[in-house]
């Protein structure tokens, strides 16, 4: 008898338990005629920034349109350098291009897999140099003064922002959040005394809402928060054609609106998103668990006392990746790779002069990162046996001669 498969990821059952929910949604769409902008969208907006305990959010297109025009509306200008980091996904660093600035990186934490706080201090004291005029710094590998950081919230989990905020704010740098995987993720900052959700911290935010992510959309979405109402209302404008109404065309902007039927659809998982994410802690518990000691066979995901993280991703790490992954997808279990290629070494940015070596911590990241089947509704007996076949695989391999 054949062993049924354990996906990666189930979108089919959510959307089968909330059809009804979502019809509705359609149905009120072709009834008004309502598709682009309106109070589909306004709901959602006010929804979702009281979710991220900020005071405005501004619906976009796509995680990408969100971090560009969250950077341009933040005051980013042509020719200068945003720092982020080379193990995310691309849309990262292609968003801070489309913005008409360059990048630089600073490696991540080997634990957490965000920015590393002395890392990117290093990078400020001994890789750029004040402009004499301005006294602002200058990247010596861009030539751009640098202007902004973004920390990505990877898998999950936030980057420790105390410390990000510190750095930044001593060298007046702004801050963009990339939450695109942290929907409704927090983190207890320590100089508040209190926990702050993720999207709320720097000077704006941008969330995906790819159909993969938490709150994922039927198709493409997402937002940018903010508590800036100036930078709320140049997102707005960004986003429809430089437009403060129609066809008063206040500023040249982009097509990067939230669509209506979108909107709606995010805003009935909205409601549900606070117990999909208690899913996931209880799934990466189980699995916590389940692997127990392995004696760093296989390495689990870090949880600092500072993070309460949603699991958009259960990412451990192995030795002889590509090959434990090829067998466990023989064994019907689905996995992914967040992700193989660091940035600085994409095919892309080959132009950009960066060498293996310049980020190890990442480097050796994307060599090893396994990603495990990870959604609400994942069986305790699919995660014996995902744990199961992954240590088998792992043993194995040490095994070997």
């Amino acid at each position: 008898m054949k062993t049924e498969g354990i996906p990666f990821l189930d979108l089919v059952t959510v959307h089968r338990e909330l059809r009804g929910e979502l019809r509705a949604v359609f149905e009120a769409a072709l009834d008004t005629a309502g598709f682009i902008g309106g109070p589909m969208v306004q709901e959602f907006e006010r929804d979702f920034a009281e979710v991220c305990e900020t005071r405005y959010c501004v619906g976009m297109a796509s995680g990408t349109d969100a971090v560009r025009l969250a950077l341009v509306a933040a005051g980013v200008r042509p020719g200068d350098t945003v720092v982020t980091v080379p193990h995310t996904f691309f849309a990262t660093t292609e968003a801070i291009s489309q913005a008409c600035a360059r990048f630089d990186f600073v490696d991540i934490d080997p634990r957490t897999y965000t920015m590393d706080p002395e890392k990117l201090l290093a990078y400020l004291e001994t890789e750029c140099v004040p402009d004499p005029r301005t006294g602002r710094l200058v990247s010596q590998r861009t030539g751009g003064p640098v202007t902004a950081i973004i920390p990505v919230h990877l898998y999950g989990q936030v980057a420790d922002m105390d410390a990000i905020l510190d750095v930044a704010a001593r060298y007046d740098l702004i801050v963009v959040e990339d939450a695109c995987q942290a929907h409704g993720a927090e983190y207890f900052s320590k100089r508040e005394g209190r926990w702050r959700k993720a999207g709320s911290m720097g000077r704006a935010a941008a969330f995906s809402f790819y159909p993969g992510k938490n709150l994922g959309a039927c198709g493409e979405a997402g937002a940018v928060t903010t508590d800036d109402q100036q930078l709320a209302r140049a997102c707005s404008m960004l986003r429809d054609h430089g437009q403060s109404k129609k066809y008063i065309h206040d500023i040249e902007g982009y097509n990067g609106r939230l669509d209506a039927i979108q909107a709606g659809l995010l805003r009935v998982k909205l409601r549900h998103l606070a117990k999909w994410n208690e899913q996931r802690r209880e799934s990466a518990r189980s699995y916590d668990e389940l692997f127990g000691e392995t004696h760093g066979k296989v390495v689990l995901p870090h949880v600092p006392s500072w993070s309460r993280p949603v699991f958009h991703l259960y990412v451990v790490r192995v030795a002889d990746r590509e090959r434990i992954q090829k067998d466990l997808t023989a064994a019907g279990i689905g996995t992914g790779i967040h992700y193989p290629i660091p940035l600085h070494l994409v095919k892309a940015y080959e132009a950009e002069g960066f060498r293996p070596g310049d980020f190890p911590v990442s480097e050796r990241a994307a060599s090893e990162v396994l990603s495990l089947p990870m959604f609400p509704g994942l069986a305790p007996e699919q995660q014996q046996r995902v744990v199961s076949e992954v240590v088998k695989l792992v043993a194995a391999r040490e095994g070997r001669p």
